[in-house]
């Protein structure tokens, strides 16, 4: 069976950590898509970790963990992290990865930082992991899946000295930059050669395999709905598909193998990075739930950035779960939210002297104005609660007001940043 975790938001949901929790019950996870530019943090026996390209499903010694085809292969950072997990004493992962991943480069780190530079006030809000740029020329035909490095290194050579005629055009003309060298860009792709080589599989076809012989397999999902080039609050997205749909494609699975569909949903809203995000609150007010939320404050697990902050939204949160195909929600950081006297939710958005329930395209969006109910808070600590009917009557009116409002069965309902702070629910719907 094939399960896909995916956010429904703008990131940040908490998808590592039920990730985490639902491999102890897998044989295989698979990173699907995104690269090195957003993090996963999981607290487990081992510690705290902020996992960015390893599935976050590393952890157990029965796993088999795979960097799918559609993932921008950051090859150093990759060894970086499984090093760094060695270090901390967890059991040295199995790790697979696609003959038919393309490989991130130092130059689209490179030309990433170049660029929002160059757009100053007017950029996108890019962590500068390279991943427009990889993505760019993954499209454009000119970069290098890691199969290419163990063919014929004469064709591999002719195609390094084309890439980088395109390449110096930008560095040295717009960006005033050095030009990059033929030579050296083979050397860096012949070290990578001999970094990735004892990961190096067919995966599509060991995945085929797997799906024979019935095995449990997690698709890991980067970022969230909101972030999708499609769907999401374009152009302020990032540059792959963050949707389940996109999981066969990037695993290299057939797309009527994922069965379940669980979109992690958080209990307020949180966002890195520039875009609409019609909830958002500010000052004294943000930075209160900022300092209390998740593990240790809400702030990017790859850069650091303070989250942007906000009351949870239910429109965005409906479109979320539609546009993933959701068939269960798990909603996480609950606990987070017991400070308050009350909760407001954000069931509506007021342009053009209209209420609308729909989330629109980004041109209306950034006219939009929230339409807030608010619901009395529990006023207490809500971790340690493992069964369901014992959490307060107000936060389980909150849960059901939400379920109500997205639409989809909430099954599981995280209060704690802990693997086994957990409570499985029995939906109202």
């Amino acid at each position: 069976m094939v399960r896909a975790i995916v956010g429904a938001n703008w990131g940040d949901e908490g998808k590592g950590k039920i990730t985490d929790m639902l491999a102890e019950k897998s044989d295989i996870i698979i990173r699907f898509q995104g690269g090195s530019n957003a993090g996963h943090t999981i607290i487990n026996n081992y510690g705290k970790f902020a996992l960015h390209l390893l599935p976050s499903g590393v952890f157990y010694d029965h796993t088999t963990s795979i960097i799918g085809n559609g993932v921008a292969l950051n090859i150093p950072y990759l060894l970086k992290e499984i090093k760094a997990l060695e270090e901390k004493g967890v059991p040295t992962p199995k790790i697979l990865v696609s003959d038919r991943a393309q490989i991130m480069m130092p130059y689209h780190m490179l030309l990433d930082a170049c660029e929002e530079a160059r757009l100053a006030g007017k950029s996108f809000g890019s962590t500068k992991s390279g991943i427009a740029p990889f993505y760019s020329d993954k499209y454009a035909k000119i970069g290098f899946q890691v199969s290419e490095l163990f063919g014929c290194p004469d064709e591999l050579m002719d195609k390094v000295k084309n890439v980088c005629v395109l390449k110096n055009v930008l560095l040295e003309n717009l960006y005033h930059q050095p030009p990059l060298v033929p030579e050296e860009v083979f050397a860096t792709l012949m070290e990578y050669k001999d970094m990735i080589a004892p990961y190096v599989c067919d995966t599509s076809a060991y995945l085929h395999e797997a799906l024979k012989e019935g095995k449990n397999i997690l698709l890991e999902g980067q970022l969230g709905s909101l972030k999708d080039p499609d769907h999401g609050i374009y152009p302020m997205v990032t540059s792959s598909s963050t949707l389940a749909a996109y999981g066969a494609i990037g695993a290299g699975i057939p797309p009527y193998e994922i069965k379940n569909i669980t979109t992690v949903v958080k209990a307020y809203s949180s966002a890195v990075g520039a875009g609409a995000f019609v909830s958002e609150i500010f000052g004294d007010e943000a930075d209160e739930l900022r300092n209390r939320g998740g593990d240790g404050g809400e702030y990017g697990a790859t850069t650091g950035r303070p989250r942007r902050m906000g009351w949870f939204d239910a429109v965005a949160s409906r479109y979320g779960c539609r546009v993933q195909g959701a068939t269960e929600v798990a909603l996480t950081v609950l606990d987070v939210l017991g400070y308050l006297d009350e909760i407001p939710i954000c069931v509506g958005y007021e342009y053009d002297g209209k209420v609308e329930k729909e989330f629109p395209t980004t041109a209306k969006l950034e006219h939009a104005k929230p339409i807030y109910k608010k619901l009395p808070g529990w006023k207490c600590d809500i971790r340690g609660i493992r069964d369901y009917e014992k959490l307060p009557e107000n936060c389980r009116n909150y849960i059901d007001e939400i379920e109500k409002e997205i639409g989809v069965p909430i099954t599981l309902v995280s209060n704690g940043p802990g693997r086994s702070e957990v409570i499985e629910r029995k939906p109202l719907i």
